[in-house]
């Protein structure tokens, strides 16, 4: 079965008081009400072969990226973390000093952004490790930024430049855009936005469904990484971890004055429809699949 569409089952069979839940699955974080506040709860596991390689890799990086990942997922809403736990499924023979570094590498990352662990759950088995992690957050002033709030007319920007992370193993050392996001929600108004996890078309194509919109973008304006195999790569490899966002094209100017730390270049336009397309700079346009990264059962 494809990842999407358990989501989608998911989502239909499952009902929230939206008093409680205001923002349920189909997010990167979901928003949930308690004692009169709003807080962010997101998840994400790393799995030994899939999302990292425990031999190659180390255990300091598999815990890094395991909670780097919840963390972009929080900066993907323009939020605050506050606090982890973590479940951790360790195989069996693994080392007193690698479990110590397993933990090792997520408070690092934990303390830079203030995300303490506070709890968990350990296990030991005969299979491979497995990482997964809870982090919860709240809001920026201005509300979470949601992916169902892109506009027609909306500039579409990227943070950072795109493509072949997972061949540079970019994707075991990123820094989650946490800060920048914030500065981001501050200055401008975000009207959607997502992480790159899944590719750069697969996350735009998310953005645009959920807003039922269409995206249209330059090809000649797509940041590619200096180590990515070119535009393909940058539309689809995926693991970057930059922000994708939209904002009134109007405010652009505001955005390039902004000093964030990290290049923000704007890609494209949010469009009427629901087709995204590449514009290359011969004029022809052609379709992009929204395909990226996703897990198949």
């Amino acid at each position: 079965m494809r990842e999407l569409d358990l989501i989608r089952w998911i989502r239909r069979s499952w009902k929230f008081d939206p008093r409680a839940v205001p923002v349920g699955p189909g997010d990167d974080c979901a928003v949930v009400r308690c004692g009169g506040e709003k807080f962010l709860v997101t998840t994400d596991q790393v799995l030994d072969g899939v999302h990292f390689v425990l031999k190659r890799d180390g255990p300091a990086a598999a815990g890094r990226k395991a909670m780097a990942r919840n963390l972009s997922d929080i900066a993907a809403m323009a939020g605050e973390p506050l606090a982890a736990v973590v479940c951790a499924a360790l195989p069996r023979g693994l080392s007193t000093a690698g479990c110590k570094a397993i933990y090792a590498g997520m408070r690092r990352l934990g303390d830079r952004f203030g995300c303490p662990v506070v709890g968990g759950d350990i296990g030991a088995w005969d299979g491979h490790l497995a990482i997964g992690v809870t982090v919860l957050g709240r809001p920026g002033p201005r509300g979470a930024v949601l992916r169902s709030g892109a506009k027609v007319g909306d500039a579409i920007c990227v943070t950072g430049s795109l493509g072949g992370a997972w061949q540079a193993r970019r994707d075991l050392r990123f820094a989650p855009r946490v800060s920048e996001a914030r500065r981001l929600a501050r200055r401008v108004d975000l009207h959607a936005m997502i992480d790159i996890s899944d590719g750069l078309a697969a996350d735009l194509g998310h953005i645009a469904e959920e807003s039922g919109v269409g995206a249209e973008l330059i090809a000649a304006d797509i940041p590619v990484h200096r180590g990515a195999a070119g535009l393909d790569a940058a539309l689809h490899d995926g693991e970057d971890y930059e922000l994708l966002f939209t904002l009134p094209a109007g405010q652009v100017p505001r955005l390039r004055r902004l000093d964030l730390g990290v290049s923000v270049t704007r890609i494209g336009t949010i469009v009427r429809g629901r087709c995204l397309t590449l514009v290359h700079s011969d004029a022809r346009r052609v379709r992009i699949q929204a395909r990226g990264w996703e897990h198949k059962t």
